[in-house]
């Protein structure tokens, strides 16, 4: 089945609203090969991702970042830290853990690649995700090494992003404009 590549694109969204349902093995399967698939610098492959869906884990990494966070001076984090029922991964009931090869030329570019080929690839298929940072930030302090272990982490990757995986349980037909002024050319 052919899919328009830029209407999916388009289309896609950060989703923070899921459905308790875990998703597919089949569809599972495909974001993660669609993240294998990303380009790469001297074609590294510098990723590695740990596939969580083990609630009450994902239940402890969000109380980690909250109480670590709890001294924070961003307003806008002070705001969410207050809602007792806010969960970084948004209830998703699958996280991608994307962790980069420190060793690799360029582990944060090929390893972004392969989060927003994630993206893109769960958008054509139906799926809603969300692009996180914070808990990924967690991991990665000191507090955080206990982690590294319990998710089998390789030794010599760090964390890099995550990805929050789910069927949607809202839908956004608004596609937001783009900024003008961002194209120039130079012929």
């Amino acid at each position: 089945m052919y899919i328009d590549t830029l209407s999916v694109i388009k289309h896609r969204r950060s989703i923070r609203n899921f459905k308790k349902d875990q998703i597919d093995e089949k569809d599972l399967k495909i974001v993660l090969e669609a993240g294998l698939y990303a380009p790469s610098a001297r074609n590294e492959q510098p990723w590695h991702f740990t596939v969580i869906q083990n609630r009450a884990l994902l239940d402890q990494l969000t109380k980690f970042a909250k109480e670590a966070l709890c001294n924070t001076d961003l307003v806008f984090l002070q705001r969410i830290l207050q809602d007792s029922d806010f969960d970084f991964f948004y209830h998703a009931p699958t996280v991608v853990l994307i962790s980069g090869d420190k060793n690799a030329m360029s582990p944060h570019a090929s390893c972004a690649a392969a989060a927003e080929n994630i993206l893109i690839a769960a958008e054509s298929i139906g799926l809603g995700s969300c692009w996180i940072n914070m808990p990924v930030r967690m991991i990665n302090s000191e507090a955080g090494e206990y982690f590294k272990k319990d998710l089998g982490i390789p030794e010599d990757f760090l964390p890099l992003y995550s990805v929050a995986l789910g069927y949607k349980n809202v839908e956004i037909d608004e596609i937001p404009p783009r900024r003008g002024g961002t194209i120039n050319y130079v012929r």
